[in-house]
């Protein structure tokens, strides 16, 4: 229990850093005219279209022939927004993470797992690319570490687009369900855990606002010079990186295979998950290897840009298996709903944003793991029936759906409530 405490808070830590990252490339995005024109004319064909009510679109850009059951509509892009905007709302609004939900959000829509994992890479790259200048925080970055990582992340990255795109040669939904189980193990361990932490913050009446994570200093306590980063520090094994010279006298150094293997670990989960790798770098980097915060922040930037990029384009985007239109939208709404959500923070207790945080993450993983049945029953691994099998994915999904539902609105609902204060007129 203790052990699994400790990897809950170092899931957080990732989730809360690459939660930062979120809002500050959606506010440099938001904040920059030009951004929003380019912004403007990439949508600009999709609306236009859409204004036209015309469903037929090339296969590459989500045709019926490449996309169905999902193909191209109004409304399958009108969801794509409403789905930006709810993982933008929880990333904003709560800090951490909201990514979590937009791949299973994707498949309980009707798009393929492997689509929806293409396709949420392609619009964490888009962001990142429209969102990225010349960061200072890039400045942090040490070099040596990087390359070592990103070596390691695109043999990760390659690992895991070539098993995903192989389950799904072999059966699209054993693919599905692949997917789909590796959500239902994550979601249930953060759920869990999320709603535990809450339960004991409501007990001891306790806002969240300074408890909610790590921070960059905690993080750096934890890390420390003594347990798992000592070990491999002191490992002598060559080529020795050197980093973190501006914070220790003669900086630190580690072998080049540990920072490898973790930066593989990295590019795989994003690979098959669609995450972006920023949700693993930060703990792996504090916690594994015992960099510091400082060096830290800068190295995920550069490797989320990397592994997202290298992971869409390399591993879904030449295959076919990226959804431009859905990636389009979605990346639309959350610019809107991280701004909207971390306004709302100013007006609401931090108690209750983390047990909508728990809530939510528990109800994608009722959604999954619902889903899990039909998809079972189809590789004929187990025998139900049919009605019970859609039954119970249609309770998964509607959970889901409901519960992001809610928390959507009362979100909204407090922000306009307090629009005025938030203008500063009141």
């Amino acid at each position: 229990m203790k052990r699994g405490k400790q990897l809950y808070q170092m899931f957080m830590a990732a989730s809360k850093a690459h939660a930062r990252w979120d809002y500050e490339m959606s506010m440099s995005i938001l904040r920059d005219k030009r951004k929003l024109w380019i912004l403007g004319l990439m949508l600009l064909p999709i609306l236009l279209i859409s204004a036209a009510f015309a469903a037929d679109l090339p296969d590459v850009l989500g045709g019926h022939k490449a996309y169905t059951p999902a193909y191209y509509s109004t409304t399958i892009f009108l969801v794509s927004i409403v789905i930006g905007l709810c993982a933008g709302l929880i990333t904003g609004c709560i800090g951490a993470g909201g990514g979590f939900i937009i791949t299973p959000a994707l498949m309980s829509a009707g798009v393929k797992g492997i689509l929806a994992v293409g396709t949420d890479l392609f619009h964490i790259f888009a962001k990142a690319i429209m969102g990225t200048v010349v960061h200072r925080k890039l400045g942090n970055v040490s070099v040596p570490l990087a390359i070592a990582f990103l070596v390691g992340s695109g043999i990760g990255v390659t690992g895991g687009g070539v098993i995903n795109r192989a389950l799904y040669e072999t059966n699209p939904v054993l693919s599905d369900t692949f997917i789909s189980i590796v959500y239902v193990v994550l979601l249930g361990f953060l759920g869990f855990y999320s709603l535990i932490d809450f339960l004991k913050l409501r007990k001891v009446g306790t806002d969240v606002g300074a408890h909610a994570g790590e921070s960059a200093h905690g993080a750096e306590a934890a890390s420390g010079k003594i347990g798992l980063p000592a070990r491999l520090q002191a490992a002598k094994i060559p080529p020795a990186i050197t980093f973190d010279e501006d914070l220790v006298p003669g900086g630190k150094r580690i072998p080049g295979l540990f920072v490898a293997i973790c930066g593989a670990i990295v590019g795989f989960a994003a690979a098959i998950m669609g995450v972006g790798g920023g949700f693993l770098t930060f703990p792996m980097f504090v916690y594994i290897l015992g960099v510091s915060s400082f060096t830290t922040v800068g190295t995920d930037i550069l490797q989320i840009i990397f592994t997202a990029g290298f992971a869409s384009i390399a591993q879904y985007a030449i295959y076919g298996f990226i959804f431009y239109t859905l990636a389009m939208g979605m990346l639309l709404g959350s610019l809107i709903g991280v701004q909207i959500g971390a306004l709302t923070t100013k007006v609401v207790k931090g108690i209750y944003i983390r047990g909508f945080y728990a809530t939510a993450i528990l109800a994608g993983f009722v959604n999954r793991f619902f889903a899990l049945p039909s998809k079972l029953k189809q590789m004929e691994i187990i025998d139900i029936s049919d009605s019970l099998a859609k039954g119970l994915d249609q309770v998964g999904m509607w959970v889901f759906f409901v519960v992001i539902g809610i928390f959507a609105i009362w979100v909204l609902g407090k922000f306009f409530g307090n629009i005025k204060y938030l203008r500063g007129e009141v």
